[in-house]
C-alpha cells in the first residue's frame, strides 16, 4: 500500500506498515505475507462492509484500523493488514 494514501496523523497503520518491512535478520517474517484490505466508502457504507465481513467470519471489527477520511471530501476509509504464512 502507498503511503501517499494514508494521513499523516494515522499512527495505526503506518506502525504497521513499518513493522511489515522486511528484516533480513527474520526468517519467520520472510515466510509471511502481508496483504493490506481498504474500505473506501461513505461513514454509513464502510461500518456496514465492515459489519458484513465480521458476519462473514472475514475479520473482527477490531482488527480494522478506525475510521479516516478519504481523498475524497465525502468518503472515510479503514485498512486490515493480514498476515499470513507463505505456501512452499
Amino acid at each position: 500500500m502507498s503511503q501517499e494514501f494514508l494521513p499523516d496523523d494515522n499512527k495505526f497503520v503506518s506502525a504497521a506498515l513499518e513493522e511489515d518491512r522486511p528484516n533480513d535478520d527474520s526468517a519467520a517474517e520472510s515466510e509471511q505475507d502481508v496483504v493490506c484490505v481498504t474500505v473506501t466508502g461513505s461513514p454509513k457504507g464502510v461500518r456496514e462492509t465492515i459489519l458484513t465481513l465480521y458476519r462473514l467470519g472475514f475479520a473482527e471489527v477490531g482488527d480494522w484500523s478506525p475510521v479516516q477520511r478519504a481523498a475524497n471530501p465525502k468518503q472515510v476509509m479503514s485498512v486490515l493488514i493480514r498476515r499470513r504464512k507463505r505456501k512452499a
